[in-house]
């Protein structure tokens, strides 16, 4: 057990978990995380690659191996971040549900806070075992540059009662900044330079490797 699961009180520590394919890692993931563990008191985040996502074109996801190292530059002296290869290990799609059951073997002795984003709560009913998910963590949503949430309302969740009014309850603003992986990759084939828009180690381990073009 990692020494920050341990504790005197009886209060089980929160675990923010942030899944995506980073491709590649930016900055702006590194604030999600920060803005989620300040906003919703997370005492640790951990950073959960996927291997195949099944809601996602993988024609532009470049090898697991690559986005592994990627994050594991950064992350390796971040002591508020974790990395976790749980999906890497499975072959064909992963699903959260499958994960979440794996991550409870894992730490039992923490509550797990799923992070996504506002986007993400109206493509809730679309994924697999929905309710059961619901049922196995908590859905914490942090607004992106440029979400209209007020358009977000129980009925466009699309959920049944009571998980719609319980989802906006955990809805919170943050510092987030408007960049994107997609963009990141368009700039890297154009030529473009992508300093301060990701790690240093990202922007080394993209042209050294030569991804997305470089």
């Amino acid at each position: 057990m990692d020494a920050w699961q341990k504790t005197e009180k009886p209060v089980r520590a929160r675990l923010g978990i942030l899944g995506g394919t980073f491709n590649p890692l930016h900055v702006g993931h590194l604030v999600l995380a920060q803005n989620a563990m300040e906003i919703f008191d997370l005492s640790r985040i951990l950073f959960l690659p996927s291997h195949i996502p099944p809601h996602k074109d993988t024609a532009m996801v470049v090898e697991a191996r690559h986005r592994l190292a990627m994050l594991e530059a950064v992350l390796e002296d971040e002591w508020r971040f974790d990395l976790c290869d749980l999906e890497l290990q499975r072959e064909g799609p992963t699903y959260t549900i499958d994960t979440l059951h794996e991550l409870h073997k894992m730490y039992p002795s923490c509550s797990l806070n799923f992070i996504i984003g506002a986007d993400t709560l109206t493509e809730l009913h679309t994924w697999k075992d929905i309710y059961s998910v619901l049922e196995s963590c908590n859905m914490l949503t942090l607004c992106r540059p440029g979400s209209d949430v007020e358009r977000l309302s129980p009925e466009n969740i699309k959920l049944a009662e009571p998980w719609p009014e319980r989802l906006l309850e955990n809805l919170a603003s943050g510092r987030l900044m408007d960049i994107s992986s997609s963009d990141i990759r368009h700039r890297v084939a154009e030529g473009l330079s992508i300093r301060y828009l990701v790690p240093p180690p990202v922007e080394m381990y993209i042209a050294e490797h030569h991804l997305y073009g470089a």
